[in-house]
């Protein structure tokens, strides 16, 4: 793996070893790195599979971990035509130790602007739309993320996650462009 690469932009994707582990379980991975690994489409940024994490930091280590043991491999740095790279970086809290990545969307306003009602309404939009269109009580930890989210940057971090279990449904996925839109109003 290059000293260069930006786990954060690379976009991954699994390999054949990858596809194995997957139907074998040989490697013995832990529940979350093989929750990555599963998720790892050739589309998600390391940025956007943070967001399937309970502790987003570990998303480096999990990442290194599935490249060294051959399971991924890093395709490119995102480049979705008229959607940049979301750009991250680490916030710390009062104790100094680091919490999840601050998550930048190009298409929306500085985090700053928005008011605890627009966190709400962001909120009660992700939530909703998930209980509307997947399924009541569906995708119950993603829920409890996005309920227990205190701020525009933790409801953005959760923006993923949604966006992801959203377009995994086959309604979702037609509506994902149009929720967006509406939902980009208030987050």
């Amino acid at each position: 793996m290059p000293d260069t690469l930006d786990l954060s932009s690379a976009v991954f994707t699994k390999t054949d070893i990858g596809q194995q582990e997957i139907r074998t379980r040989s490697l013995g991975l832990s529940p979350l790195v093989r929750r990555i690994l599963v998720i790892a489409d050739g589309k998600k940024s390391g940025a956007e599979l943070a967001a399937f994490l309970p502790n987003a930091n570990a998303i480096h280590a999990v990442l290194e971990q599935l490249l060294s043991l051959s399971c991924l491999r890093s395709e490119t740095s995102i480049d979705t035509p008229g959607r940049p790279a979301p750009k991250t970086s680490t916030k710390l809290t009062r104790s100094g130790a680091s919490a999840a990545p601050l998550v930048d969307i190009p298409e929306l306003p500085p985090a700053a602007m928005r008011s605890a009602k627009d966190n709400e309404m962001a909120r009660n939009f992700m939530i909703n739309s998930i209980n509307s269109i997947i399924g009541l009580h569906s995708r119950i930890s993603l829920i409890t993320d996005i309920a227990a989210a205190t701020g525009t940057e933790e409801l953005r971090h959760a923006y993923f996650a949604w966006q992801a279990s959203m377009g995994d449904h086959g309604m979702g996925k037609k509506r994902l462009p149009e929720l967006t839109e509406k939902l980009f109003k208030v987050l």
